[in-house]
């Protein structure tokens, strides 16, 4: 009984954990497709569109986020700069979403061009590569705070 209470309690600090604080140490840049109107967008905005709770770009176009896998130093950074999260506790928001039926995440993508691949053929896409990635084809948007 008291594994069992133990075992709940880290699953709850998991799923409530707050907002992690970025360590900059890996750096990336956001793109989207190249019909997309939109050059900045807030970071909170960003992080809506990740976590799905925004599902439209203001143009009205459907929003397509795409991640990096979870192996991705990169997705770690963007889920704890942008996302206000570390990667465990976004996993663990997508299995609460998935387990009520709400919703599923954003697809998973191996490396930096599978997920440029899928910005340049989703108009509504947005994901994210590390910095040093060259974008032909597409558009890097400016976070705000």
């Amino acid at each position: 009984m008291r594994t069992l209470s133990l075992f709940l309690l880290c699953g709850f600090l998991v799923l409530f954990a707050g907002p992690a604080q970025g360590s900059g140490t890996v750096a990336y840049k956001v793109v989207v497709h190249p019909s997309n109107p939109v050059t900045e967008v807030e970071r909170a905005r960003l992080a809506q569109l990740f976590f799905k709770k925004t599902t439209q770009w203001d143009s009205g176009v459907t929003a397509m986020p795409v991640d990096l896998n979870d192996s991705s130093p990169v997705r770690t950074a963007f889920c704890d700069e942008v996302l206000k999260r570390s990667l465990p506790a976004v996993r663990a928001y997508w299995q609460q979403r998935i387990f009520s039926g709400r919703d599923v995440p954003p697809p998973e993508l191996a490396t930096d061009d599978d997920v440029l691949a899928f910005v340049r053929a989703n108009p509504g896409a947005v994901g994210y590569v590390a910095a040093g990635t060259p974008t032909p084809g597409l558009k890097v948007i400016t976070i705000r705070n």
